[in-house]
């Protein structure tokens, strides 16, 4: 089995090398992994920094501008050869250590897509919420989680997180309107819509705040999100 990891990046010059650095390293055997690499038009020295990768099963493809993390998942959906196929942002949000955790349940045959879940549990007013943003992030991310299991009838703590593992024949037949953050909820939408059964594996992250260059905004995406849901519940 082959894993294809997309990585879109957008002016992420202080932490795209380390992010390319665990994912290299990172052991997923035996299943085989290629790397994707998006750069959504980035003007800081993102590009500069990816040019200095030579590595084997290290792919890198160039947006001429900048057009939105869901646009930059579509090329790399576009240019994934792998069997399955995972998001990883270019942040330090997300640690590939989780990688083979998800892919578990897919060897096992116990699933055909795997979501990583960082909203199993009650708020950590002293780590992940330990700020009022990360409280307003995680009760709107439930809250989303919530729409969606009402309105395609399956249970799910974390629609929005970034680590969704499906398979790339799941792509063949959606088409992915989405351009911005609201990728999530079209991606999980189109796969529940289309009988996928979604599992849910535990992980942990660490929480970027914007100060670091965090490009979420709660309100704006958050709003996006909830009309996806309604809209892509009745059409496409």
């Amino acid at each position: 089995m082959k894993l294809s990891i997309i990585v879109p990046v957008y002016n992420e010059e202080k932490t795209i090398v380390e992010v390319l650095h665990r994912l290299l390293k990172e052991d997923i055997s035996p299943v085989e992994k290629e790397i994707i690499v998006v750069d959504d038009g980035s003007k800081d020295k993102t590009g500069e920094k990816l040019k200095q990768f030579k590595d084997k099963g290290l792919k890198i493809v160039y947006h001429d501008k900048n057009q939105g993390k869901g646009a930059a998942v579509k090329t790399g959906i576009k240019n994934a050869t792998g069997d399955y196929i995972i998001i990883q942002d270019a942040d330090l949000e997300y640690h590939p250590k989780f990688i083979k955790l998800l892919l578990e349940p897919i060897l096992q045959k116990r699933a055909e897509v795997v979501y990583g879940t960082r909203l199993d549990r009650m708020p950590n007013l002293k780590k992940e919420e330990s700020e009022h943003l990360f409280i307003l992030h995680y009760f709107g991310n439930r809250f989303l989680s919530l729409v969606t299991s009402i309105l395609y009838g399956q249970w799910l703590t974390d629609m929005e997180t970034c680590y969704k593992l499906f398979p790339k024949k799941a792509m063949q037949n959606i088409r992915l309107n989405a351009r911005g953050f609201e990728l999530e909820p079209e991606i999980t939408a189109k796969l529940l819509k289309r009988g996928y059964k979604i599992k849910e594996v535990p992980i942990t992250v660490v929480p970027r705040g914007y100060e670091e260059g965090k490009k979420l905004n709660t309100v704006r995406d958050g709003g996006k999100a909830l009309w996806s849901l309604f809209k892509y519940r009745f059409i496409d």
